[in-house]
């Protein structure tokens, strides 16, 4: 009773994600019922041909008679002609159709996937991110077009056959019908025998999508670290995983499409006997039979592989279902109904009380409180893991604070419109990502306006003026994916001039220089230097040689802030920070 009380809901519920695909529908809404009003004569015109068999039959052949029969070959090729014609029509317009409609759904995921907060992408691999933003998406319309044309189809050609049937004998229609209903009862069952393999099968997919992009992206780390055989055998399992699901499905699904053949056999079968009987009896004519059995078989061919495409509408149905629990999914960090611009001069930025948790039982942070004033440089320094990224990545709202706030100006951040928030903030990580194309592109970005005397001059900050010098393109040089031909001072360099370009009042700099040798650091320690002027700056540092002009230098242990001042003083305290320099100078 339970299960049955499950299918329902479960139906109910692709019922409602199938009405929530028709604004996708709507604007091509005209093709859409074209495709759809061209498939109602595709299915009946098996029923015409099957019709046209019973007066060439008991006039042709059992009267010997040509007479008005003769026209009948030819219609039944003029309506083959036009029925294949229609079909292309169909298929045609089903396909423009649904692939404009997979296009605006990746739209809308896209837009999605822009949205959400860093927390999805911390649990979220790359695989299932292309896995379920562009396959799913592929696989549910790729299964509407099917599904709408195939479920069309398949009702105007089974009623129009079934009108047939009855026509010749409703005798030997009942018995077609009830063993067409037993025949397709096993079919109510496959959703629920497939449902938790298909979100296992999802789930291992984009695994393997996985493998790919990490050897991709790793090849060096795979290289230099001899990970090809361990890789091999990863993908190896994650293969294996994928095809004992493929296997399971065939055990639950596949006797599906023989039992199907078997009861229709036993169909055909009962029809010939009865049929023979109702022949030499004198009830129906051979051409009724002859029509009758054109009928059912036209009738019960397409429900012997049914088995089997089922498979594929349940997996497109899901499909559906997947695609909108994203589409429905809110992202956890929104602008609220009135939120605020940021005007005017930044003034401070104030910590109040900040606690935070990447899981709500386990706080990373606890009770930070921090104010810094424009145009001062505060430095956090500690051990890793302490928490001094976390801090600064609260502050353009990557993450929402757990409890306690984070004011600019005196007003809460989460009250401040996102776009304009991240407007006044630059960010400059320790790896930053550069997009495939041109150094001029990874610097301007979105922006169209850049004129060539801004741009040189945010080259020249950023100390790129010698290294663009040496390339024979210049500005316009490829860089490859991911920036795969630059050194990481050059990647560094680029970032921040991106970060000078953007201009933002507030830059928080995330441990920049720390994977650099000694001689790119200095070049970008000098570009720092120049982006950090007449700038409120937060600044990570792994390194304490480079944080000692800092205003103020916050040492952080365990999420918690627990010394405070300046070089001078906090080595005078002769507490954490001292021992830290100290241990780094030897």
């Amino acid at each position: 009773m339970h299960k049955k009380i499950k299918d329902k809901i479960n139906s109910a519920y692709m019922v409602q994600n199938y009405k929530k695909i028709l604004p996708f529908v709507k604007p091509y809404w005209g093709r859409a019922v074209l495709a759809v009003i061209i498939t109602i004569p595709v299915g009946s015109m098996d029923a015409l041909i099957a019709l046209l068999l019973k007066p060439y039959m008991d006039i042709a052949l059992v009267e010997k008679s040509i007479g008005a029969t003769a026209y009948i070959p030819l219609l039944i090729i003029a309506f083959s002609l036009l029925q294949s014609s229609l079909n292309y029509a169909s298929t045609y317009l089903n396909t423009w159709v649904g692939r404009k409609i997979a296009n605006d759904l990746k739209i809308k995921l896209f837009d999605r996937l822009m949205n959400y907060e860093a927390s999805f992408f911390d649990k979220t691999s790359s695989g299932e991110v292309q896995f379920r933003f562009n396959g799913d998406v592929d696989t549910a319309c790729n299964g509407l077009i099917s599904n709408i044309k195939l479920l069309i189809t398949r009702v105007v050609s089974s009623v129009a056959l079934t009108g047939v049937l009855f026509y010749n004998s409703w005798q030997l229609a009942l018995i077609a019908l009830s063993v067409m209903i037993c025949a397709l009862y096993p079919l109510t069952t496959i959703r629920r025998r497939v449902k938790d393999i298909m979100k296992k099968t999802v789930f291992s997919g984009s695994q393997v999508v996985t493998h790919f992009n990490e050897a991709y992206s790793g090849n060096r780390v795979i290289t230099s670290y001899n990970l090809k055989e361990h890789l091999q055998n990863r993908f190896k399992e994650t293969l294996q995983s994928v095809f004992t699901l493929g296997i399971k499905m065939v055990q639950r699904t596949g006797v599906m499409s023989p039992l199907m053949h078997f009861i229709i056999s036993i169909g055909i079968a009962l029809v010939i006997w009865y049929g023979s009987y109702l022949i030499t009896s004198g009830e129906i004519t051979t051409g009724s039979f002859v029509s009758f059995i054109a009928a059912l078989l036209m009738l019960y061919t397409p429900l012997k592989a049914m088995g089997n495409n089922f498979n594929n509408v349940i997996n497109s149905l899901m499909a559906v279902e997947r695609v909108f629990e994203l589409v429905d999914a809110e992202p956890q960090i929104t602008d609220k109904p009135e939120a605020v611009k940021l005007s005017g001069e930044i003034k401070d930025i104030e910590y109040k009380n900040v606690s935070f948790g990447y899981a709500a039982d386990k706080l990373i942070l606890k009770n930070i409180d921090l104010k810094i004033n424009a145009g001062q440089t505060v430095a956090l320094v500690g051990n890793s893991g302490g928490g001094k990224t976390t801090i600064a990545n609260l502050l353009p709202r990557f993450y929402d604070v757990t409890s306690g706030a984070i004011k600019i100006n005196g007003i809460d951040i989460r009250d401040i419109g996102l776009h304009s928030l991240r407007e006044h903030i630059a960010v400059v990580f320790q790896d930053n990502f550069l997009f495939s194309g041109t150094i001029r592109e990874n610097i301007v970005l979105d922006k169209t306006d850049v004129s060539e005397e801004a741009l040189n001059t945010v080259v020249k900050s950023a100390c790129l003026e010698e290294f663009i010098a040496e390339l024979k393109e210049g500005l316009d040089a490829q860089i490859g994916e991911r920036g795969v031909l630059l050194s990481g001072g050059q990647k560094q360099r680029i970032a921040i001039a991106r970060a000078f370009l953007k201009n933002a009042p507030i830059v928080i700099l995330d441990e920049a220089t720390s994977a650099l040798d000694n001689k790119s650091e200095a070049v970008v320690q000098k570009a720092i230097d120049n982006l950090m002027k007449n700038r409120t700056v937060i600044v990570i540092a792994h390194r304490l040689s480079t944080v000692r002009n800092a205003d103020t230098i916050i040492v952080v242990k365990q999420g918690k802030i627990v010394e405070k001042g300046s070089h001078e003083e906090l080595l005078e305290l002769e507490g954490a920070y001292a021992s830290l320099y100290k241990t780094q100078l030897k």
